[in-house]
């Protein structure tokens, strides 16, 4: 099979495209060629050596998140799947990843695609979709009418957090680049504050922000909050938590691989009622240009894919 290895951290010039062997079958393991794979933030912290105090890495390493494909195979003691069943995959921490034409997954890490929805659209949603989910549903139980302000909302899981908190009926406020308005209004915001020319810091009695940013956004956040409010943050820059000195709760939305969140927000994308965001697709053998890109802040809408099939 085609993967993408790094042996050491570094830039994206370690990621190489290499032929490796096709990995045995256990009774209960189940294979899945691959068609896409998601590029995520993480993927390039971990590639170049940011996150060492939280993760360790088994070099030679795979990289990726998740993806989504077929079922090629499966092992005599898999009931729950079958050949030629369309799914998508999370790749736990810890195990390769999914920047390769296939891999072996058990039936816990598989979602099924449901019919309609192409393998791209799915595979932009697994790891976005399960952050915006756990975060809107789980950590701040958005409800119709609340106040909400999304930062950095045309980003992959910033734009679905936009989308599910207006389809919840949130008033929704997000920030983005100028370049990005009319994009994140399309989304579902009712407003749009450009942070490369306007201060989202003139804002008030919020009940929730989520801070996908960190550092001094996540500072700058607590005045817009009401008493009361709510600030949930997902990993990003470090942030101090002022909780208690402005009468708000500082929430982290904890992410853990899980099948039912993806189940959830595929289900939403294929009724209609929310719309995936791919920022575009590139080649298994431009993995490194897709970091580089990442890495350079040219992907601010949606989810950039990976074609490995």
């Amino acid at each position: 099979m085609r993967a993408i290895r790094y042996d050491r951290y570094g830039g994206p010039e370690v990621l190489q495209l290499v032929d490796l062997p096709q990995a045995p079958l256990a009774p209960d393991e189940i294979r899945v060629a691959l068609s896409h794979a998601s590029v995520t933030p993480l993927d390039c912290k971990l590639r170049a050596g940011l996150l060492k105090a939280h993760f360790t890495v088994d070099f030679p390493k795979v990289p990726g998140r998740d993806g989504a494909g077929v079922v090629s195979e499966v092992g005599p003691a898999v009931t729950d799947f079958a050949v030629g069943d369309r799914v998508c995959l999370l790749a736990r921490h810890g195990t390769q990843g999914s920047y390769a034409s296939e891999r072996v997954s058990y039936a816990d890490d598989l979602v099924p695609i449901p019919g309609g929805l192409s393998d791209e659209a799915a595979a932009s949603l697994v790891n976005a979709g399960l952050s915006a989910q756990v975060s809107v549903f789980e950590t701040a139980r958005i409800e119709a009418g609340m106040k909400v302000l999304v930062h950095a909302g045309a980003g992959a899981v910033g734009g679905l957090i936009v989308q599910l908190c207006r389809h919840l009926g949130a008033d929704v406020t997000a920030t983005c680049r100028a370049a990005n308005r009319d994009y994140v209004r399309a989304l579902g915001a009712a407003r749009a504050i450009a942070y490369d020319t306007e201060d989202f810091a003139t804002l008030r009695d919020q009940d929730v922000v989520f801070d996908l940013v960190g550092g001094e956004t996540h500072a700058r956040s607590y005045p817009v909050l009401k008493k009361g409010g709510q600030l949930v943050w997902l990993v990003a820059a470090p942030v101090v938590d002022r909780g208690a000195e402005y009468g708000v709760e500082v929430t982290r939305a904890m992410i853990a691989d899980r099948r039912e969140p993806v189940e959830a927000i595929l289900t939403m994308v294929a009724k209609g009622e929310i719309v995936p965001q791919i920022a575009g697709i590139l080649s298994l053998a431009e993995a490194a240009e897709a970091h580089r890109r990442m890495e350079a802040g040219e992907v601010t809408r949606g989810r950039l894919l990976l074609a490995t099939g």
